[in-house]
């Protein structure tokens, strides 16, 4: 349970701060592209956030699973035992 609390506050306080710094940048240029980058901002920290909390990262989607491997090497054999 504890776990599942830090994850959350970690998430949230990345996409505040992605938020306070979309907020700021835009601030720089008019009132109303400060409210466009701060909701900018807290999409980018909060996909930030929850790229950082998966357990396979980024590139986890583009790793082959191992059991693909070893169905690979199964097949393998059979074929070179044909």
């Amino acid at each position: 349970m504890g776990s599942r609390i830090r994850r959350a506050l970690s998430r949230a306080t990345l996409a505040a701060v992605g938020a306070a710094v979309g907020a700021a940048v835009g601030g720089l240029i008019s009132r109303q592209a400060a409210s466009s980058g701060g909701a900018l901002g807290a999409l980018a920290g909060a996909t930030l956030a929850d790229f950082r909390s998966d357990s396979a990262g980024v590139f986890g989607a583009l790793r082959p699973d191992e059991d693909d491997e070893d169905g690979e090497a199964e097949a393998d054999a059979a074929d070179a035992a044909a």
